[in-house]
């Protein structure tokens, strides 16, 4: 090849952009107020995915984009039976040659959640970034429009390969196990708490300063691939003179696992230890968490979790705890290997 060829194959080269896939969900991003002063008690999903594309021309600089309509829902009505429809379609797309990676708008509500869902199915080391707004679309200063194109960014970015499932809001990258939604209407809501964010968008680059010490996407055990439920699993939430009501109710409903959202150190009021003692006997997996938000939840701690047979959250909070034990009890619901899930996901 002649110096001018290789010229002209490197610039060719260097100019091809990434081939990103848009799955639209619905959600604040995607929604619209009465005023462009709207900035609570708007509606959520109302605006369709090619017109999220639409409204960000700049897109076109960085990458190839396509969208999808997967749901068009407020977050907080996301279920379980969205979030295997949303990962089989995940693994599919990212399958395909021509698929460099994915972005995911999302409410906020629930952003967390799904988030980390994925991150325990996806089944490639190529990015899936979910993105949302604290402000819908009509309003000033909408934050829509730059984290979509933020996410876009990040999914097309050789260094956020094998970096496991990512948030990006405000100009910040966060890992999908440990970001939670901290605010009810900031545009800043979305933190990691202590353990910290991963990195920036700056300019035209994701710049990366930590990544996840834990195993997540193509070094996980799950596989979501023939499953068309998974197992139900619910929380109950700690306070003072907290009662077993809702605990039986929820056992009496079928539940396969329950997460313990306790105060403290995963402390569990007196009320309560027999009823979820009993519930462990008669089949039912506890997992105690914490209400805290951050922190270690100490085995043998507050309670004697080998004893009673439970299994601690280790750091996740309650909303994340339960779909790790919701997947986990699709593989085993012997407690030992539970836990080792939780120590290791």
């Amino acid at each position: 090849m002649t110096l001018f060829a290789f010229l002209i194959a490197f610039s060719v080269h260097a100019e091809k952009l990434p081939n990103i896939t848009i799955l639209a969900t619905g959600g604040t991003i995607a929604g619209s107020g009465a005023t462009s002063t709207t900035t609570v008690g708007y509606t959520a999903a109302t605006v369709g995915v090619q017109q999220l594309i639409n409204a960000v021309p700049e897109l076109s600089k960085i990458s190839n984009v396509t969208g999808e309509q997967v749901f068009q829902i407020a977050s907080e009505s996301m279920t379980n039976e969205h979030w295997l429809t949303l990962g089989k379609r995940v693994n599919t797309l990212l399958a395909q040659p021509n698929v460099d990676g994915i972005v995911i708008t999302h409410g906020t509500d629930t952003l967390e959640e799904t988030a980390y869902f994925l991150n325990l199915v996806v089944k490639s080391r190529k990015p899936v970034v979910l993105v949302g707004a604290m402000r819908p679309g009509t309003a000033l200063s909408a934050d829509g429009p730059i984290n979509l194109y933020n996410a876009v960014l990040i999914a097309g970015s050789p260094e956020a390969v094998g970096k496991g499932v990512l948030v990006a809001l405000g100009d910040q990258i966060h890992g999908a196990r440990d970001v939670t939604k901290t605010n009810t209407s900031t545009p800043d809501s979305f933190k990691t708490p202590e353990l910290g964010m991963l990195g920036y968008v700056q300019g035209p680059k994701a710049h990366f300063y930590h990544v996840s010490t834990r195993k997540h996407t193509v070094e996980t055990e799950f596989d979501i691939s023939n499953l068309s439920a998974l197992p139900q699993v619910d929380i109950v939430y700690g306070y003072a003179n907290m009662n077993p009501v809702a605990l039986n109710a929820f056992i009496a409903a079928g539940a396969k696992g329950i997460v313990h959202a306790g105060t403290g150190d995963g402390s569990v009021a007196a009320k309560v230890k027999p009823d979820l003692a009993a519930a462990r006997k008669n089949g039912t997996v506890i997992v105690r968490a914490s209400r805290v938000g951050n922190g270690i939840v100490a085995r043998n701690g507050e309670a004697n979790d080998d004893e009673l047979d439970f299994v601690v959250s280790d750091t996740l909070s309650a909303q994340k705890a339960r779909i790790l034990l919701m997947l986990g009890l699709t593989k085993t619901s012997n407690t030992k290997e539970l836990q080792r899930m939780f120590y290791m996901y």
